[in-house]
């Protein structure tokens, strides 16, 4: 197997900060976002996105939703049961929700998915002109050995067997990807959590699968070939190794931040401890209240980044 490192790969084209990595794009007369029914040549990317500093995306598109409401709330743009539209209704794939300076967009389930989605939304800001952007995925996860309800701000996103990188295979060949997240950012969410002081918050490394069942460890599952003793021992090496959730699209996402000049956060709230169980038994009341929270962390986080940008040396600072 042929591997090749990428962490230096350099940008073709690069707009203040935001930068791709494909010679193809620059000469192409029209690029067409799919997936988001957007063009280049039907659409005013700078007039509609250039104002963009944070883009917040989760896998759930109700959840992105209700996200952008309550950021609206929060920012002074309108209330929590205004409905903002949805800006790619033209199709099925994925929602996103615009609010002043953020971007609310889904990315469905797992790595192929969210993917897809990187792709055209980097593409999208870097069409906008956008600089200085900050990406974070809010989303839930199954903790290990942590309190339900805790929130998970991810330090490295691990794969399987608990290495720092991202693969992916590109004309036959293994490239890696680094999969750590923004040291800063992630420190600066932390503040955040402790100002709001409503749920217990903590960084660490998560641990990033391409399958909610088998490749968790699960013995729910369809199939099963392990048994109770080996899947807590996994779990338990897991935990040895600094890991304290488990997702499905942290390392891709922390990978493709770092290649776009991104700083990128990952935070996420458990819904149970793996080393006490498999199956989400909270009701429904619980599971709400324990997904709103990276929303309310994510959403302090903004708004305190707004302020401190409008303070009088900030400002001058721009001049």
């Amino acid at each position: 197997m042929e591997y090749k490192q990428t962490n230096d790969e350099k940008p073709t084209s690069s707009k203040d900060g935001l930068h791709i990595s494909n010679r193809h794009l620059v000469s192409q007369k029209e690029d067409i976002l799919y997936h988001f029914d957007l063009g280049t040549s039907t659409h005013d990317f700078v007039a509609m996105f250039g104002d963009i500093k944070f883009v917040c995306v989760g896998g759930s598109r109700w959840r992105m939703k209700a996200f952008s409401q309550h950021m609206a709330e929060m920012l002074g743009l309108g209330n929590a049961t205004d409905d903002i539209p949805n800006i790619c209704e033209g199709t099925d794939r994925y929602n996103m929700y615009k609010v002043g300076p953020v971007l609310a967009v889904s990315h469905g389930m797992g790595i192929p998915s969210i993917s897809i989605m990187l792709h055209e939304l980097i593409k999208l800001l870097y069409h906008a002109k956008c600089f200085d952007v900050t990406a974070i995925r809010i989303g839930t996860s199954g903790g290990i050995g942590v309190e339900p309800g805790s929130v998970v701000i991810t330090r490295t996103s691990l794969d399987a067997s608990f290495k720092p990188y991202f693969e992916m295979n590109v004309l036959g060949k293994t490239m890696i990807h680094s999969t750590q997240l923004h040291t800063c950012l992630g420190q600066e969410l932390l503040k955040c959590s402790k100002e709001i002081n409503e749920f217990p918050t903590l960084i660490a490394d998560t641990m990033c699968t391409s399958d909610f069942y088998e490749g968790q460890a699960r013995l729910d599952g369809a199939f099963c070939t392990y048994t109770e003793e080996e899947k807590m021992e996994y779990l338990q090496s897991a935990h040895a190794a600094g890991v304290r959730n488990i997702e499905m699209e942290s390392s891709v996402f922390a990978a493709m931040c770092i290649r776009s000049g991104m700083k990128g956060a990952v935070v996420c709230v458990c819904l149970l401890d793996r080393l006490k169980g498999d199956q989400i038994t909270s009701s429904h009341q619980v599971l709400n209240d324990y997904q709103i929270r990276p929303q309310k962390l994510v959403t302090c986080f903004i708004k305190k980044q707004l302020k401190k940008a409008l303070e009088p040396q900030n400002l001058s600072n721009r001049v």
